[in-house]
């Protein structure tokens, strides 16, 4: 199980490596991102420490994969994937999160439209600020 985590992992790490930091060049908005993250919000907020079912997303681009403070309930694969989320990385596991990271616990089955992805992830900068 560790081992293909790891696989994970490192594919995903080698793939944002050679993509280079433009690799995520969709603009999205905001204001659309907000209307998306209501599929979110069952389980997460993008208030700074209020958690649910899910961590909390306030300042999730540029933290490191499952270490929101506070937040005590995420699986082993999410507490090993070891990744500092970027733009690419939340892309990828927004697309298919079962996928990205083998084990984790989010049921989410995913967002397909890559316009969706890139307006939640434009939400989550925003909400950061």
């Amino acid at each position: 199980m560790l081992t293909t985590v790891f696989r994970t992992a490192l594919l995903g790490l080698t793939l944002s490596i050679a993509a280079g930091p433009g690799a995520f060049a969709q603009d999205g908005d905001p204001a659309e991102g907000k209307k998306v993250f209501r599929k979110c919000q069952a389980c997460h907020t993008v208030q700074d420490g209020k958690h649910r079912q899910g961590p909390s997303l306030y300042g999730v681009i540029g933290r490191k994969a499952g270490t929101a403070e506070g937040f005590k309930r995420y699986s082993d694969a999410m507490k090993a994937y070891g990744v500092v989320w970027d733009e690419s990385g939340i892309d990828a596991y927004l697309e298919n999160p079962k996928q990205a990271i083998p084990g984790n616990k989010m049921i989410f089955v995913g967002l397909k439209k890559p316009e969706d992805r890139a307006n939640v992830i434009a939400y989550l900068k925003q909400a950061a600020e």
